[in-house]
Formats: C-alpha cells, structure tokens, sequence
C-alpha cells in the first residue's frame, strides 16, 4: 500500500486545498495527486468521475498562475483520479497569488527568499548570474594575482571579465561581487577545537571578502593544524593527520554550491580527530541524495563561480568531487561522513586511519584500484586462491571497510568502498 511523501499526495474529497500542492509540484518537481483516498491509503472512491475530473481541470486552468503542466487520469476500476502535475520552467506557480512549495508531506507557502529564488529560477538564472546595481565599483587584484599565476593574465580589464561572464549588459553580476576583494556577503566562519566543544583554541571569520582569499585562507588555517612533520631515518616526512585533497574539495565544494541570498557562514570545525564542514543550502531540486553521494549530478547552484574555480584549477571537473574525497580514504579503516538535510549539507572528515593489510589482503586489495566490481569467480582466476582462503580474505576487507558485497547468490560481486 502506498504511502502520502513529498512527491504523493491523497485527497479523499474535492477540496479546494489540493491547488496548493499543484504549485508546489510545478515549483519544484514533478508529484502525484490521487483523489478518492483518505490520509492512510486507504481507497474510498468518488462517487461522480467525470464531473469531479472537468471540475479539476478548471480549477487548476482558473486558480494557478501561469498554467502548470499536468495530466488528469481517471482510474474507472477504484473510483479514483490522478493529476500528474510536472514541473514546470516559468517559476514562480501560484494559487491565489501565493507561491507554495513541499515539506515532506504537507504543502506550505514558501518565503519571500525562496519566492525570489522562484523568480530567479523562472527567468533561467542562477543567483550568481543576477546584475547588481551598476554604480557598484568592484576591485579584483586576488582575482588578478590568482589569474596571473595561473593563466598568464597580467591584466584585468572588461574584456576579461566579460570572459569570465562576471559583466554583461553594462552591469557587475553577483558572481563578480563574490570574487571581488571586498563584498557584502557570508563566508567562513572557522573554529579550532581544544578536547571538548566548550574549548576553542581559535577562531577566524572570513567573510565579505573574495571567495579565492576564504578559500586559500582556510587552507592555510588546516595546513596549520593537521600536517606535520615527522623523522624518517634522518629525514623529516610531512604527515597530515586528516587528507589536504579531501578538506580541499569539501571546502571548494561548500563555496561554490552554497546559497549566498542567506547571510550565514559556512561552519568549518576543525576538531582533533575531524573536520566538520557545514553549509547553508540543501541539495538543487531535481537532485537525489543517491545522486550526490554517487557523484553523478553536474549542475551547479552558482556556475559563474564554478567556472572561475575551475579556470583556477581550484576544482578539476564538476560532479567529481565527492569521489575524490572518497578516493583519499580508499586504504583508510575511517571513512568520510555525508548527511544531507533540506537545508543543509554536512560533510565530515575524519582522521585517516591507516588500514593495516597482510600480504593476502595487500594483494586481493590491489585488484580493487580501478573501481572494477568483481565475482569471487573472477577473484580467484586473478589471485590464485582457493576458494576458502579467498572468503576468508574478503570477509576481512569487508570487516575493515575496504570493500563491500553486493547482490545475493550468483549476482554477487565485490567492489571498493
């Protein structure tokens, strides 16, 4: 029996309610209204099908603001019908001049900040990509230095900037404010942890100021903190406690996707055992946490920015950057953490924890660095080893969270965490 979500609704009677869901379908994503069930799935059914399904379409024609895209199926077998609504491209959809969005199951009216979004949204642009008032006198010279160093750009005039969309139509954008060395905008808010929350060693906040400088800034503050150096024989190794490249793509990750029409710092808590990075912002609509966590999506809440990042070669390449924090933990016993909230994403980076391997667990191991699933079939033509000692072997990398089974009898493989 199905359930009510955020993307089901049941209605057991014609209410005029519902049209606040169609708006929040066609805000958002596309959903499913069934009439003709109560709240617990239950089918009562509706007594005058055809009449109850022109009444529907003329509601939804008259009540919401532009005309959504929907379809209307009437199921003659149950009594029921459904309205496929989908979503649509010219946000914000109202109902009686209010937009609506979904909260888990319930429908409620959506903010003057998320209804600007809508607007955004409905014009096809992202935040960063909105002119600002062109009196605005921006000054770049982190921009320049970080251009010069990389591109060979050793000046930046309009031409430049128009290169890197950051003006257009005689107007700065909120993307060129944000790389700007001085802005009205959030940014970090980093805390250094003593042996419990209630102790902290030290605190920095950077905000209104260039997104390059934050970003180099806090790389510094981490370097600060978790490399070291430590004597080998009669020289000195450098150690880090928690991977650089991972804090590196975690934090050019919450810069570039985080909303910036909220005035709240990014949270980066450096503790002694972990780094916590907190931003403000859930995932885009349109995008499923198997996505995210699989590293799959490619669109970019802020893209102006994103592109500018990627010029610097301070992100390689979009929708890569939670398999390269994971790559960084691929022979750690500890793994990288990601929780996902309607308002935020956490990613947690613990200490790297060196698993250690015996000769037998070093070599099945080794077979998994391409990313390849493989059978035990397969395992044991590319190892050698019998059958009992290649299960026992897998068990111990399963146990040390190196790889994983997946599938049940003869569809079974194994694969890298």
């Amino acid at each position: 029996m199905k359930k009510e979500n955020q993307k089901l609704e049941f209605k057991e009677k014609l209410t005029k309610s519902y049209l606040k869901t169609v708006s929040a379908f066609a805000n958002y994503f596309d959903g499913e209204i069934i009439f003709g069930i109560d709240d617990n799935g239950i089918v009562k059914g509706l007594d005058d099908l055809k009449g109850t399904a022109l009444s529907l379409e003329n509601q939804i024609n008259d009540s919401i603001k532009p005309k959504p895209d929907y379809l209307i199926t009437v199921n003659n077998k149950n009594k029921t019908i459904s309205i496929l609504v989908k979503k649509g491209n010219a946000c914000p959809y109202k109902y009686n001049d209010k937009a609506y969005k979904r909260n888990d199951t319930s429908t409620v009216e959506v903010d003057e900040i998320e209804l600007r979004r809508l607007y955004t949204e409905g014009a096809n642009k992202s935040f960063d990509e909105i002119s600002i008032n062109s009196s605005t006198d921006l000054s770049f010279n982190v921009l320049k230095k970080e251009l010069t160093n990389i591109l060979k750009i050793k000046k930046i005039n309009i031409d430049v900037l128009k290169s890197l969309n950051l003006f257009s139509n005689g107007k700065y954008n909120n993307a060129a404010a944000l790389l700007s060395d001085s802005n009205n905008f959030a940014g970090l808010d980093i805390a250094i942890f003593g042996n419990n929350n209630n102790e902290i060693k030290k605190r920095k906040t950077l905000s209104h100021i260039s997104l390059i400088s934050q970003y180099y800034d806090a790389i510094h503050l981490f370097e600060e903190t978790y490399i070291y150096e430590e004597i080998d024989g009669a020289t000195r190794v450098k150690k880090e406690a928690i991977p650089l490249k991972a804090f590196r793509e975690a934090l050019a990750n919450a810069i570039v996707h985080r909303l910036y029409d909220l005035n709240i710092n990014t949270k980066v808590s450096f503790y002694s055992d972990k780094v916590v990075i907190n931003s403000p912002g859930g995932l885009l609509y349109g995008i499923s946490k198997e996505d995210y966590l699989r590293g799959s999506f490619s669109l970019l809440r802020n893209p102006i920015v994103g592109n500018v990042f990627n010029r610097l070669n301070i992100i390689e390449a979009f929708a890569t950057g939670i398999k390269r924090i994971n790559e960084c933990y691929n022979s750690s016993n500890s793994k990288p953490i990601f929780n996902i909230g309607d308002n935020y994403i956490s990613v947690t980076l613990p200490s790297y924890k060196e698993a250690i391997l015996t000769i037998s667990e070093k070599k099945i191991f080794d077979l998994f660095r391409s990313n390849i699933a493989y059978s035990r079939d397969e395992l044991q033509k590319l190892c050698g080893y019998e059958k009992s000692k290649l299960i026992r072997t897998l068990n111990s990398l399963i146990n040390k969270k190196l790889i994983l089974k997946d599938g049940k009898n003869k569809s079974t493989v194994y694969r890298k965490i």
